[in-house]
């Protein structure tokens, strides 16, 4: 008799990354699909190559993950799960790398902005954008590059054989990522208590139009935790906004919200009603 077949979980980044330990929260035993960019992250769940994805959305001290918004809204994906995972930052480098020798720190923009503090008392380390923290110290690694760094996971030193040169680089110890747990097709709207909500709206430009759709949920007590903008890329210098609802006890409510948000704006979508994991 067979088994249950294993799910494939697509995540961007080289396996050590911290995108692959959000995997083991939001779907422990799945197969992780490692990928170059989270473009090709959604693409290889579009197109069923991996069954779902775990994707970063937003980051204590960076802020939004540029483009994950984008993605989400431009793909037929849902948001079926989040979950909060720590993020320590550790400087890693080849062995026979040290501190005092370090002239280049390559990782993901988002990591580097984690780690200002530690990075503007190095003012000689040049900064390389990266891909991934993970993929950056396996290269470093793997070429054998003593005058260069990554900032990425202590895990990843020992995962690749590197050296950690400094642990704990990150400009607070409560630094943390909101990852997202995202599966093909329309999000269902069978509301519950405790979830998070996301959705998508384009507005009609005339004025008071952001603060119609709004109200649409201040007035039923429910509390928008998150709110960005994008760029449509239909029309010039029109804006989509990715709006977050806090979980709560107001579940009716959130139907009702939704449905006068849709009367007020030329697009509504919703991206997700999901639980925290």
């Amino acid at each position: 008799m067979s088994g249950r077949a294993v799910a494939t979980a697509a995540y961007q980044g080289a396996p050590g990354a911290f995108s692959e330990d959000a995997i083991e929260v939001l779907a422990p035993g799945a197969r992780p699909l490692p990928c170059e960019t989270l473009e090709l992250t959604l693409d290889a769940l579009a197109r069923g190559a991996a069954d779902l994805a775990v994707v970063p959305i937003e980051n204590t001290l960076a802020g939004a993950v540029p483009g994950c918004a984008d993605l989400l809204v431009r793909h037929d994906v849902h948001v079926a799960g989040e979950c909060v995972v720590p993020i320590r930052h550790a400087l890693v480098a080849a062995p026979g790398g040290v501190l005092s020798g370090i002239r280049r720190v390559r990782s993901h923009p988002v990591a580097l902005a984690q780690c200002e503090r530690f990075l503007r008392r190095h003012p000689a380390m040049t900064l390389e954008p990266a891909y991934d923290t993970a993929g950056a110290a396996a290269e470093i690694i793997e070429r054998g590059e003593t005058d260069a760094a990554a900032v990425a996971s202590a895990r990843v030193a020992a995962l690749y054989g590197g050296v950690v040169l400094e642990a704990d680089i990150q400009d607070r110890p409560d630094n943390a990522t909101r990852f997202l747990l995202v599966r093909r097709g329309p999000a269902g709207r069978t509301w519950h208590a405790g979830y998070r909500t996301s959705l998508y709206c384009v507005l009609d430009d005339v004025p008071g139009a952001l603060v119609r759709a709004l109200e649409a949920f201040a007035r039923r007590q429910l509390n928008l935790s998150r709110i960005e903008s994008r760029p449509t890329k239909e029309t010039p210098f029109e804006y989509g906004f990715l709006i977050d609802l806090a979980a709560g006890p107001h579940v009716a409510a959130i139907g009702e919200a939704m449905a006068d948000a849709e009367r007020v704006c030329r697009r509504v979508r919703l991206i997700g009603h999901y639980p925290r994991h």
